[in-house]
């Protein structure tokens, strides 16, 4: 396992290319809409800023099998092509519609769009990395790969934040012309290079979606390792989730800093993904990728007792590096523990489900979030409780892990 072997590759530099071009675009185009959601003229309290995610994330975790049935059928290249397109007329209709209407409900389904077709392009990239790169350099790559987007997204969020200073729809402006760049860099890779492996089902489509659901679900409860990694990633988002929602609230109502304050706590965090890409492929080859995982997430545990619960800026800045270190370290090795696990014909539709069970899980967390948390965010129960739940998660996936461990390429 080598960078060079990677990095050799010409469909892994172009698949790289697409992604960072996408993911930084993703990051100002979030920020446009934090700051659009978040501003002092709009009330931003727990219930809201739940509807507002489960408005932009809900329907997609219903819709996710169906379009994890389509990236197994028709040429991952292709979607790879035109979903930016599409993300990057929704974005200008969204920038139009907080300028000219200032409309808090219709921008939402512009949002929603952008984000759902998100979802479906991120599922194509990671169902085709094994394309363009050897089984025995997965973990290298998504390492890569995933961390950079990651870091790319934060970057993106970063000038996302200097340039709505200077105007609303900046960010939403720069974003459009960044998903563009990313559909020309894409046409680059070879039209039948991403898979689907053929099959003879390539032509069947959405007549037998249903049964490609059923068929999908099927083979990820053969593959206990892999819906053991979901399960784990899933308790995660949930409870990481719960932490966002107090997170902004706090600067929205009780941090001094306020929204500038999300932007440091942004860039810390990213700062935390780095470090978690950068020590996983040593931690996971010489631990195994569940024992990673189980020890993240007992990190993240830990980190919140004594960082985060005295709730005091700077050392939840801290927690905040601590749980981005966790999220990458645990995303990265599930990732490929479902690239080893699960056959080409399927990978689509599990990561489809992979994105579905993200979006419901942090729906579901933020609505637990507007019932639990106070209108300003503080609440020591509540990060009790997500010191206690990180650790029980941590001790129970360890050992259904040991039950069913992931294959070795």
């Amino acid at each position: 396992m080598s960078w060079g072997d990677v990095w050799g590759g010409r469909g892994f530099r172009w698949l790289y290319g697409t992604r960072l071009t996408s993911q930084f675009a993703d990051g100002l185009m979030q920020v446009g809409l934090a700051a659009y959601v978040l501003a002092p003229e709009n009330e931003a309290t727990a219930g809201k800023v739940a509807v507002a995610f489960a408005v932009m994330l809900l329907p997609y975790s219903v819709l996710g099998p169906f379009a994890g049935v389509l990236i197994d059928r028709w040429r991952r290249r292709q979607i790879l092509v035109y979903t930016p397109l599409v993300r990057a007329v929704c974005v200008l209709g969204m920038a139009w519609l907080i300028s000219a209407l200032d409309d808090s409900d219709v921008y939402l389904v512009a949002a929603l769009v952008v984000l759902g077709v998100n979802r479906f392009f991120l599922s194509a990239l990671s169902a085709s990395l094994p394309h363009v790169v050897q089984a025995r350099d997965l973990l290298l790559a998504n390492t890569v790969s995933v961390t950079s987007g990651t870091v790319a997204a934060f970057v993106g969020a970063g000038a996302g934040f200097a340039v709505q200073k200077a105007g609303t729809t900046g960010p939403f402006l720069m974003a459009a012309v960044l998903y563009v760049v990313a559909s020309f860099v894409a046409r680059a890779l070879p039209k039948d290079g991403l898979g689907p492996d053929p099959d003879g089902r390539q032509r069947e489509t959405v007549r037998n979606v249903v049964t490609g659901m059923v068929e999908g679900a099927r083979h990820l409860a053969r593959r206990k390792p892999a819906a053991l990694a979901l399960g784990a990633i899933a308790t995660y988002r949930f409870l990481y989730g719960i932490w966002l929602l107090m997170t902004l609230l706090l600067y929205r109502h009780h941090f001094p800093s306020g929204f500038d304050g999300i932007a440091v706590i942004t860039l810390v965090s990213g700062a935390g993904y780095l470090l978690g890409a950068v020590i996983t492929p040593w931690a996971a080859r010489r631990f195994g990728k569940e024992a990673w995982i189980s020890a993240m997430l007992l990190a993240a545990s830990v980190a919140l007792l004594g960082l985060a619960v005295p709730l005091r800026e700077p050392l939840y800045v801290a927690g905040g590096f601590a749980l981005g270190v966790a999220a990458q370290g645990i995303k990265v090795c599930v990732d490929t523990i479902l690239q080893e696990s699960v056959e080409d014909a399927f990978r689509g539709r599990v990561f489809a489900a992979y994105d579905m069970f993200f979006n419901a899980t942090f729906v579901a967390a933020a609505c637990v979030g507007a019932f639990t948390l106070p209108p300003d965010g503080r609440s020591e129960p509540v990060l009790a409780f997500l010191v206690v739940a990180y650790a029980a998660a941590a001790i129970t996936y360890r050992a259904l892990a040991r039950r069913h461990p992931a294959p070795t390429p």
